[in-house]
């Protein structure tokens, strides 16, 4: 939650790409989690599948139009890039 507030452009930011990724991020973790105590749950699976390439795309969107914000996202959430 802090890394989203971190990410913000203002207040009541909720839209940006910043924090959209911020936020997949974190629903990224917890459905990792529960997929490992869960193994034979397809849906969520989906789920995680639907989140990781959401995020791809938004990464993709960041790098190509914001360099600077897509830096500091991947430094920020510790991704891999």
């Amino acid at each position: 939650m802090n890394k989203k507030k971190e990410l913000a452009i203002h207040e009541k930011d909720t839209g940006s790409s910043e924090v959209q990724v911020a936020q997949l991020t974190n629903k990224i973790e917890n459905l990792s989690k529960h997929i490992k105590n869960n193994k034979k749950d397809k849906h969520s699976s989906v789920g995680l599948l639907k989140a990781v390439n959401k995020r791809k795309k938004l990464l993709q969107y960041l790098k190509k139009n914001k360099n600077d914000a897509y830096k500091q996202v991947l430094s920020k959430l510790n991704l891999r890039k």
